[in-house]
């Protein structure tokens, strides 16, 4: 390096240079190596020595690539400088300039001795390479992760051409990563335009398997048509341009790339021309002159010699590792024969040409080449088996030298020794030509010459082989003349009958693997010499060489898979079906499973690392990056080309027994079970530790090992990081059919952390036939490297990530693309097995679930396969659309070449789409759902968009068959389709999802695949998460609704107290009528809006509950039904309030009126008195004329009603219509009355007769406790209709009592009632308490009524005021202020307390729902977490048995102990109601404020102050009455004496309110915020009909009930029938089970719980999410399993002994992970 150069040679560089440090310093600033301000201070500096040192050290903080530049500059100004001073790299010009003490030969010029000097020309060229090499491994250990460029010795011309293709710019080498980064240039098909543009096109190119990879022709801009008229007349214009044209030989680009390329791009180059059948460099050309081994290594090829014809045999090996006879071809001198040319001819099939070598003819060809003299190539012919057509019978090497073997000698001398023959190609030949040749006597290879010339020329040649011929033991037949006048297909075919004639005699053979010692040998490095392949190749080794026998060594290195792994699986499947579990109970055979499964876990952890595996772990988690990527790729060819050769003597052995064994098939089944399992690769030493990791994740979560002690902790990084640098990971193990969940999820949030979080991703996912293209499609499509040829099929499914560049994130709105391969569907060795068709449909539903984008492979020749697919992804995409994940789907049509294949298939889609539709109709029968359904219903696809129809991979017959463009361009077109889509669907839906949301569905995915019955079991915390999202939302604006609703009602009860009769009569129920119905329109709109914009928001998952839309949508129409019908009722009901109360109010005006003219009557006789009288005198004649006047009074037109009689005939009438025996069972109880009535028991004669006698004994008796619990639930529903009724302080209305009566009649008449097989005297027994309670109450009510509003008692209340009217009036005193305050006691203070408890209940519930503790009120899963998160915590019985038995009163007591809680501190509930009397005061004060200087009347005032508070307060007219007898004040003066009052009536109400307790302001509010609360989280009320677990549904109209967890039967009293003893089976477990129910619903008919839904159709009961979900209700169930026999009367539960191991820990996990609140 010449950082080191430096370094190293500080001293002596500054002793060299101080002699012109002036010249130095001037050279080192124009070259920008110093800034301006460090050439002024080094400038100023007088002393040589200082400044050249002080300058040295400014160079070298510049970095490698300045100290490398300035050396250069150095050694152009001083030519003298020592060569140790000079630039790295400079040591390639030695063999040039002759320094160093080589020995200066020229290989150009014809040599005295040239034995000798070829010899010397090895040694020297030998220490040459060695010193390259050792600076590449000097290189290599400065930056092992990746070669640095500028460390790279190039000279001049190659450096140039780098340059012109902008290549030069590059620090790095081009890596597999860049490439496959997918950018904006995904979308565009331009050719390229600049020369920079090359080296980016022949790769994407490549990567696509493109045949026009190798065109280097550039379309410029100014070639677009163009309008403007053309003068062809015009001298110049067929010169134009002409001499413009750039052009670059395509193998020049081709070397530029492989210079600029890692190993393992190289690699893949290599692998992608070798299927596009395009010649390999086998030897780079100068300066590196390296033998490509390493990137030819991944190639295999198939092939079948004639030796193996009969037998049907073929071959596949490794082409490093394969020996054939190699032919090179090389040239003397200048040629007008295109050797490169007439090798294709050879190589091609007479039926269809290939250009295998570029050639002169081809685009670009004969351009002059500029780096690549010196390559040397390599292509092969390999025999398909076809004797008629094959060109050579065995495989032949082909090599190529590019340029004369003159200038590039040591390459020919390697192409001597390795070759067969050898193909001189010459037009002439002169003396040191001739003793050029001389020099290869003795050389084991023969030498041909195919001599293009004639005449005189000709006949020279031919001396001059005379003279060879001897020394090189030629026979004529080696020469071949390309006579002028012969066409070239005979020269062809007498060329290859010759090439032919040398193949099919013996021949030396060598492989690629042989030719790079050869090459080493005479100096040539290979790229397999650095130090990191050779780490990585050493650790490979270690592995390989202890594997003898494939299935032995996975026997005894990989422990934890085969039978371990699969019976785990098993074990694990079986725990979600229960299809074994014959008589044991259901619990007790899933606690047999857990055990099972921990042994077999327990199993696996008491296994000791192996051998192999303790190897492998140090190869990828010990070496450097570089180093392990080589690793695993040695791992990677080397177990390939064991199984390779495993496979194939399993392969002669199977057909041999098959050809002599006869029938002998237990034989062949034990040798195709061996054939199966006979492969071997990274993934099954990757799923080793993903089995070892598992097993310790279980012994440390059962407690068995402690945190600290774990060993394989870190494996899920190292395995993140190998996905990072671009390996496959598996996902479904194929041969378990597995998935290692919690390996999977820890190596996936391994690498989320490691993307710092940035790991957004779209998912793509390929399914297919087995053996249709699917993992070449891929490799094709994105240039990965899923296995298509390692002896196997793919199994299961590998993942890969492709990085999105960050320019192009934004547009795909994602970081990553995700990419999964699966294996086969239809797979012929899964055939026999029962369960291969629920296998494929598994797997099909598994990866299209985690997709976004789903490639379905279809190859059309096989017509019933193509359905059996179409049938499995049908399944598939129907499980999807219930979980509301909606992917888009593609068919890829495969080995459709014709180029009308569209139109022509226009029919086939159209029937194709029939096909779909019927298919779907009928998995969604099968699947059970009863609704009619389309293809395009349950996936996103377009039939014109979203087929695509591509040509077959081979354009002819393998082998030697290149790869189809038609393909190529077909799956580009694919490619950039799918990108635009992504594109599009990102505009439209921007989110995409992370890591964690992926790894979440993985999870629920797969168990719900575990489950079989899909759309029932389907669970996901993401979908759960997105729901409970929304229905918080939801639960916002429906409280925005109805708050508008509540107060407009509190407003319109308001204005219809302060109206007058004749308002009231004239319509106005119908304008308030319009007026609701106009602000609920407007509420139900702003609903619906709501809604839509939050489904077209950008938020996570919003897709994935789309099918919940439509819930929300009825219920946001159910809650505006709701509303209006709540607004009439209650303006109704305030209208019939008003109509009674002006009764009142007109007798009461009578009455004060009457008293009013007595008092003014006493007042002007006191005042006609002479004598003044005093105070106590006073008040004697006002109490004397008060009790004068009231018993004058007429009596009061108001009465006492029997209401106990109004209800008794209510209900006769009601009995009537039931029918005779009714009749005579209601005369025989006895007339309501005030005694205390008995509450309603239910007895034996409540039910009927015929019924109870096919009743068994438990059975009865959950009749009864049913019809109790039902009795019990309509007494409370009626209770809670009296207490409304009463509550409101009113008259009894008849109406109140044919409600109630309707009330009962809508519950007996539901389906509900029907199925219990009541008697008629139920229903009498029951309406007779019912109507009994409500009677007495009704009574109560009437008489507290009456009593309240009785005239005289009115009055009583008035006199107060009226003596101290009468009092100041006798004396004349100024009242004015007195009045003021009468004002605001009287009349604004009631106004004001009313108003409030109007206002307080609606501003208790805004408040509660906008606090820190809204929360557990957003949704009822988030209540449901809450409720049971605190029990728990306080552990109390009887709180639990309230909880599961009386859910309704649980909640409304937990609600109503909240909020008295929440006001505790009276000062929050003083702050609302300090809002809420504020609000309302600063209007009366604005009112006020206006009448300050008014001098009208004071009634026409507080007219008008009444009219304008009318929507808020309701004045009472009584005490206006006095505030306006005999007051002579005017408006100005009382308005001004009221305002002062004001602060004062506030602080009275609020103090008077602080005194009363919380509960007693609750029961004064007229909207009950407990009640609302309540509505809230108590949703529909239905409890799971077998564990009583609440319904969680969010809205009021949703068609499904479900729960999050349900929990032991028995804690919902279920027991079993003959012993009485509680179940502790878990409903969630018993419906994915064999086992049977029955109870009241069924008529004590046993039915199976699998089919539950034919009785309870509308509960739709998950399995659990985990083995843990349910861990809090077994908990429950464990700790008080005697207090709940004892409660319900049944003896305890033998609960299985893992659930008495269950801790109070577990079982808030359980609920956190079940509620998602961790």
């Amino acid at each position: 390096m010449a950082f080191e150069t430096i370094r190293r040679g500080r001293e002596k560089l500054i002793a060299f240079l101080q002699r012109a440090p002036d010249l130095i310093l001037d050279d080192t600033a124009a070259q920008g190596f110093v800034s301006e301000a460090d050439y002024d201070a080094l400038d100023k500096l007088l002393d040589p020595k200082e400044k050249i040192r002080k300058l040295l050290v400014k160079v070298q903080i510049k970095g490698e690539q300045t100290c490398h530049q300035f050396l250069e500059g150095i050694r152009s100004l001083f030519p003298d400088l020592p060569p140790d001073l000079w630039p790295p790299g400079s040591a390639c010009s030695y063999l040039k300039q002759g320094d160093c003490g080589l020995t200066k030969v020229s290989v150009n010029s014809g040599p005295g001795d040239p034995e000798v000097d070829v010899v010397k020309v090895k040694d020297e060229l030998s220490a040459k390479d060695s010193k390259d090499k050792e600076l590449e491994n000097v290189s290599d250990e400065q930056e092992p992760g990746q070669k640095a460029m500028e460390t790279e010795i190039f000279d001049e011309g190659v450096k140039s051409f780098l340059m012109k293709l902008g290549l030069h710019k590059r620090c790095r080498k081009l890596t597999m990563g860049e490439i496959l980064e997918i950018n904006s240039e995904s979308l565009t098909t331009v050719a390229p335009q600049t020369l920079e543009d090359l080296p980016w096109h022949f790769l994407r190119k490549l990567m696509a398997l493109s045949g026009t990879a190798r065109n280097t022709g550039l379309i410029h801009q100014n070639e677009e048509e163009s309008n403007e008229e053309i003068d062809m007349d015009d001298e110049g214009f067929f010169l134009r341009g002409m001499d413009s044209e750039v052009s670059v030989n395509p193998l020049d680009v081709l070397c530029a790339v492989l210079f600029c390329s890692d190993s393992f791009l190289q690699q893949e180059i290599f692998l992608k021309m070798s299927m596009c059948q395009f010649a390999l460099p086998l030897i780079l050309p100068p300066p590196k002159r390296t033998f490509m081994l390493w990137a030819l290594r991944d190639i295999v090829r198939k092939w079948r010699p004639h030796c193996l014809v009969e037998q049907r045999g073929f071959r596949e090996d490794s082409l490093v590792r394969t020996s054939m006879p190699t032919i090179s071809f090389v040239r003397m001198g200048r040629s007008g024969l295109s050797k490169s040319r007439l090798l294709n001819e050879v190589l091609s099939s007479p039926q269809q040409h290939h250009d295998f070598f570029i050639h002169r003819d081809m685009e670009c060809g004969s351009a002059l080449r500029e780096i690549s003299d010196g390559l040397v190539e390599i292509s092969w012919y390999f025999p398909g088996g076809r004797e008629n057509s094959d060109l050579f019978p065995e495989p032949v090497a082909i090599t190529n030298l590019r340029g004369d073997i003159e200038s590039h000698w040591l390459q020919f001398s390697f192409l001597t020794e390795v070759s067969s023959a050898v193909f001189i190609i010459t037009e002439n030949m002169s003396n040191k030509q001739y003793d050029l040749l001389a020099t290869l006597q003795g050389s084991a290879s023969k030498y041909y010459f195919i001599l293009n010339a004639d005449g005189e020329k000709l006949k020279e040649i031919l001396k001059f082989l005379n003279k060879l011929a001897p020394l090189l033991s030629m026979t004529k037949s080696q020469i071949l003349v390309k006579e002028k006048n012969k066409n070239t297909a005979e020269f062809v075919k007498r060329f290859r009958s010759t090439i032919r004639n040398i193949v099919n005699s013996p021949q030396k053979v060598i492989s690629i693997e042989e030719m790079a010692k050869v090459s080493q040998e005479l100096g040539i490095q290979t790229d397999e010499d650095t130090k990191v392949c050779q780490n990585g190749t050493l650790h490979a080794n270690e592995i390989i060489e202890e594997i003898e026998d494939v299935v032995g060594y996975k026997k005894e290195m990989l422990k934890l898979q085969g039978d371990l792994w699969r019976n785990l699986a098993k074990v694990e499947k079986e725990l979600c079906r229960m299809k074994r579990q014959a008589d044991t109970p259901t619990e007790d055979y899933r606690a047999q499973l857990r055990g099972k499964l921990i042994a077999l876990r327990s199993q696996q952890n008491q296994c000791d690392l192996t051998n192999g595996i303790t190897k492998f772990i140090n190869g990828i988690q010990q070496l450097h990056p570089v180093e392990k990527c080589y690793f695993l790729k040695w791992l990677k060819f080397n177990l390939d080309s064991a199984a390779r050769a495993n496979l194939t003597k399993l392969r002669e052995e199977y057909k041999e027994l098959y050809h002599n064994a006869g029938n002998n098939l237990q034989q062949l089944a034990q040798l195709d079970e061996l054939i199966s399992t006979s492969s071997l690769g990274a993934e099954h030493f990757m799923r080793e530790l993903g089995q070892f990791y598992e097993a310790e994740y279980m012994m440390v979560k059962e407690g068995k090992i402690t945190e600290k002690d774990r060993q394989f902790v870190h494996l899920p990084g190292v395995a993140a990081d190998l996905m990072l640098e671009g390996f496959p990971m598996e996902l479904i193990d194929g041969d378990a059919s597995n998935i290692p969940l919690q390996w999977i999820s820890d190596v996936l949030a391994a690498l989320h952390a490691k993307l710092g979080g940035k790991s957004r991703m779209k998912v793509l996912t390929v399914l297919g036939v087995q053996s249709t293209g699917k993992s070449t499609l891929l490799n094709t499509m994105f240039g990965l490297q899923f296995a298509v040829s390692s002896g196997r099929c793919t199994r299961g499914a590998f993942m890969t990530l492709l990085r999105v560049s960050e320019n192009f994130q934004k547009e795909l709105s994602c970081n990553f693309i995700l990419v999964i391969d699966t294996e086969g569907l239809k797979a012929p060795e899964l055939a026999k097995l029962e369960d291969s068709y629920e296998h494929d449909n598994e797997l099909a539903t598994l990866v299209i679930g985690l997709s976004d984008i789903t490639l379905v492979n279809l190859a059309m020749e096989n017509a019933t396969e193509m359905k059996d697919i179409l049938q499995i992804v049908v399944h598939a995409f129907l499980r999807m659309e219930e979980t509301g994940h909606k992917p888009n789907c593609q068919f890829v049509h495969q080995n459709v070449g014709d180029v009308s294949a569209h139109d022509q298939n226009m029919r086939d889609r159209k029937c194709l789409l029939e096909q779909l539709n019927d298919m779907t109709r009928a998995a969604a029968r099968m699947e059970k759902q009863f609704k009619e359904v389309s293809f395009s219903d349950i996936m996103d696809y377009n039939p014109e968009k979203h087929n695509w129809y591509i040509p077959g991979l081979w354009h002819g017959v393998p082998p030697m068959a290149p790869v189809n463009m038609g393909y190529s361009e077909g799956v580009s077109d694919l490619k950039r389709s799918l990108f635009e889509f992504m594109r599009t669907c990102s505009q439209n839906r921007p989110t995409s999802k992370d890591i964690p949301q992926f790894v979440e569905w993985v999870r629920s995915l797969w168990n719900a695949v575990k489950h079989e019955n899909f759309i029932f079991s389907f669970r996901n915390s993401l979908v759960a998460d997105a729901y409970n999202q929304l229905s918080a939302k939801y639960s916002e604006w429906e409280w925005d609704f109805q708050k508008e609703m509540h107060l407009w009602v509190s407003k319109a009860d308001t204005t219809i107290q302060n109206q007058s009769l004749e308002d009231i009569e004239s319509r106005a129920l119908d304008k308030l009528r319009l007026e609701a119905d106009q602000k609920l329109c407007n509420g139900q709109q702003k609903i619906l809006q709501c809604i839509q914009n939050y489904f077209e928001s950008d938020r996570e998952s919003l897709h994935l509950i789309e099918k919940y839309r439509e819930d929300f949508i009825r219920s946001a129409k159910g809650l505006r039904e709701q509303l209006k019908s709540y607004c009439i009722n209650k303006c109704q009901q305030a209208i019939l309030i008003r109509k009674g109360q002006s009764k009142i109010d007109s007798l009461q005006a009578r009455y004060v009126k009457t008293m009013e003219g007595k008092i003014n009557k006493l007042l002007e006789e006191c005042k006609r008195k002479k004598c003044k009288l005093n105070f106590f005198e006073l008040n004697g004649e006002f109490e004397k004329m008060w009790k004068e006047s009231l018993l004058e009074l007429p009596s009061s037109n108001l009465t006492r009603r029997e209401i106990y009689a109004d209800v008794h005939l209510q209900l006769r009438k009601d009995l009537e219509v039931r029918g005779g025996l009714a009749n005579q069972l209601f005369q025989k109880l006895p007339c309501f009355s005030a005694c205390p009535s008995h509450p309603f028991i239910v007895k034996d004669y409540h039910l009927e007769k015929s019924f109870l006698r096919t009743l068994k004994g438990l059975l009865f008796k959950d009749y009864m406790q049913e019809l109790e619990e039902y009795a019990k639930s309509l007494i409370c529903i009626c209770e809670n209709y009296v207490k409304e009724k009463v509550s409101t302080k009113r008259d009894y209305d008849e109406t109140y009592c044919r409600e109630l009566l309707r009330l009962i009649n809508e519950q007996l008449r539901g389906k509900d009632f029907q199925k219990l097989h009541s008697t008629i005297r139920f229903e009498v027994d029951l309406k007779y308490s019912i109507l009994g309670e409500a009677a007495d109450a009704f009574q109560k009510m009437h008489i507290k009524f009456f009593e309240a509003n009785s005239p005289h008692r009115c009055l009583e209340k008035l006199k107060p005021q009226y003596l101290s009217t009468f009092k100041d009036l006798y004396y004349e005193k100024d009242a004015c202020q007195k009045r003021a305050k009468d004002f605001c006691d009287l009349c604004l203070k009631p106004a004001l307390v009313a108003h409030l408890y109007k206002r307080l209940g609606i501003e208790i519930v805004d408040d509660l729902l906008s606090s820190g503790q809204s929360l557990q009120y957003g949704s009822r899963s988030f209540f449901q977490f809450t409720v049971q998160k605190t029990l728990l915590e306080e552990e109390k019985f009887e709180d639990y048995v309230e909880y599961i038995n009386r859910y309704e009163k649980f909640v409304k007591s937990w609600i109503q102990a909240h909020l008295l809680d929440h006001y505790r501190q009276r000062e929050r509930l003083a702050i609302l109601e300090q809002k809420i009397l504020s609000t309302v005061m600063k209007k009366a004060k604005e009112v006020l404020e206006r009448y300050e200087n008014e001098t009208g009347p004071l009634s026409e005032f507080l007219e008008h102050f009444c009219q304008e508070m009318s929507e808020e307060l309701v004045i009472s007219k009584d005490g206006l009455d006095v505030i306006l007898f005999n007051n002579t004040v005017n408006a100005g003066s009382l308005s001004a004496e009221i305002q002062p009052y004001i602060p004062m009536v506030i602080e009275d109400i609020l103090s008077e309110n602080f005194k009363m307790s919380v509960e007693v302001i609750l029961s004064n509010l007229l909207f009950k915020p407990q009640d609302e609360i309540f509505k809230r989280v108590f949703g529909c009320g239905k409890q799971c009909p077998f564990c009583k677990v609440p319904c969680e549904a969010g809205g009021s109209r949703h068609q499904e009930h479900f729960a999050s967890v349900h929990r032991p039967e028995g804690l919902g009293r279920y027991r079993n029938y003959e012993t009485n003893v509680l179940v502790y089976s878990l409903c969630s477990s018993s419906v994915n089970s064999k086992g049977l129910f029955f109870n009241v619903d069924t008529a004590g008919k046993y039915h199976p719980y699998k089919q539950y839904r034919q009785y309870y159709p509308d509960w739709r009961i998950q399995p659990d999410a985990s083995i843990t979900a349910s861990d809090y209700w077994k908990f429950v169930f464990k700790k008080f399993n005697q207090q709940f026999a004892k409660e319900y009367h049944a003896l305890p539960a033998d609960l299985p002994e893992d659930w008495e191991r269950l801790t109070k820990q577990q079982a808030l996990e359980s609920i956190q992970e079940t509620f998602n609140m961790k």
